[in-house]
């Protein structure tokens, strides 16, 4: 049998699978490596692994961030000296992402004296997106410090705006290890969904249905989706990572954190799907 799961929702292999459907109409590969549980219902956030599978989480990203940080200190500091010597701006870039969302969007409250204005407040909330919580993401810098002056945009393969050094950082990753302190912080985790930014999640939001059930979880330094699909910036590419991340939270436990990160240090060593 094929291992390709199709997207028309015609998908029976297992009952979980549908979540191809977010892929909008393309073959989405298996993920075979991936241990499948057992799910009485569908999940749709964090809030549906339990106390003892949230602490257990939580556990693996303080510990496993502490050792990362413990390890890779001189390659970090090495790293922030070649990018202050090699081009003018700061060592350390700052990012507004968009984090974990547990809103239901649906929650219903007793009446009371002040039901009105209640009501009122809901309806304006309504007309808001409901978007995660923000928080500061932390990089090495990799590009030019005017790399925005045209407002925010994808980063694309070649960039022009990616500094030499920058570019050896995104084929390696290393730019990515200061957000190991927004995992010490609880904004992050080691395994989850890539964080978004807030100016391109309305636009993703309308193009793709659900796409903001990815919010569900927190944001991770590495994920099935960057994994297996790496960080192209195409519509057809985030529909592909929402179907991952989807995939990602209905299978989420400690055993597969641990397998993907294990993955993560061979997508390192070969730079695959880097920009």
């Amino acid at each position: 049998m094929s291992t390709t799961l199709f997207v028309n929702h015609a998908i029976v292999d297992h009952p979980l699978d549908d979540v191809a459907g977010f892929a909008g109409g393309e073959p989405l590969p298996d993920v075979p490596w991936l241990s499948r549980l057992e799910l009485d219902a569908p999940r749709t956030n964090l809030q549906c692994l339990g106390p003892g599978m949230r602490a257990a989480k939580r556990a693996v990203d303080i510990v496993g961030a502490l050792i990362l940080l413990l390890l890779l200190w001189p390659l970090m500091l090495v790293t922030a000296l070649l990018v202050k010597l090699t081009s003018p701006g700061p060592v350390i870039f700052r990012q507004t992402r968009v984090g974990l969302n547990l809103r239901s969007g649906d929650r219903r409250r007793d009446a009371g004296d002040n039901a009105a204005d209640e009501r009122r407040a809901r309806r304006d909330r309504r007309v808001q997106p409901a978007y995660g919580r923000h928080f500061v993401l932390y990089k090495f810098r990799s590009m030019r410090i005017d790399a925005e002056s045209n407002g925010a945009q994808f980063a694309v393969k070649g960039d022009c705006r990616v500094t030499p050094i920058g570019r050896f950082l995104r084929l390696t990753r290393l730019d990515e290890l200061p957000q190991l302190w927004n995992v010490l912080n609880g904004e992050m985790s080691l395994v989850g969904p890539r964080p978004e930014r807030p100016e391109f999640i309305e636009e993703l939001s309308e193009q793709i249905p659900d796409y903001l059930q990815r919010l569900g979880l927190k944001p991770g330094l590495t994920g099935v989706a960057q994994i297996v699909n790496g960080y192209d910036n195409d519509i057809e590419s985030f529909r592909r990572k929402v179907a991952f991340d989807v995939l990602y939270l209905q299978n989420c436990s400690v055993w597969n954190d641990l397998k993907i990160l294990f993955r993560t240090i061979r997508v390192v060593l070969t730079g695959s799907g880097a920009l």
